[in-house]
């Protein structure tokens, strides 16, 4: 009898394009909404110009995050993949936005941090309490 747990005994499970690729796009629509949410908050003109002045920081340190962390391989994943992803585009994204002049508030910090975090790993929670609904009601 093996130690293993199911998960690690199971071959590697490979991730389709497809998923990979939305789960790619989910992110990066869920970082320009996050500027866009911020710049509306903050009364800022509405202007693709404007709103990419905002969210290229953070969505450099998304694409930064989801090459380091090979994320297309387990791209729904909370703990592999969300968490390294959020880590990644706040962190980066903020430490580019200092380096540019743009402002590195703590208030902003805290809250692009937090938003940023419920963003990337929430849809991800989201998705794995359906998959765990979803094999529940298979059984």
């Amino acid at each position: 009898m093996s130690s293993r747990s199911p998960e690690q005994q199971a071959p590697a499970q490979h991730t389709s394009a497809g998923i990979a690729i939305g789960a790619l796009l989910l992110d990066a629509a869920f970082v320009i909404t996050f500027a866009a949410l911020g710049r509306g908050s903050h009364d800022r003109e509405a202007t693709l110009a404007g709103l990419f002045e905002t969210a290229w920081p953070f969505l450099a340190g998304l694409a930064i995050a989801w090459l380091v962390t090979l994320a297309w391989r387990r791209p729904l994943a909370v703990l592999r993949t969300g968490i390294p992803l959020w880590i990644g585009s706040a962190g980066l994204g903020l430490l580019f936005r200092a380096l540019v002049g743009q402002g590195t508030a703590l208030p902003f910090v805290i809250v692009a941090t937090l938003t940023l975090c419920a963003m990337l790993v929430g849809w991800r929670l989201i998705a794995a309490l359906m998959r765990f609904l979803s094999a529940r009601r298979a059984r």
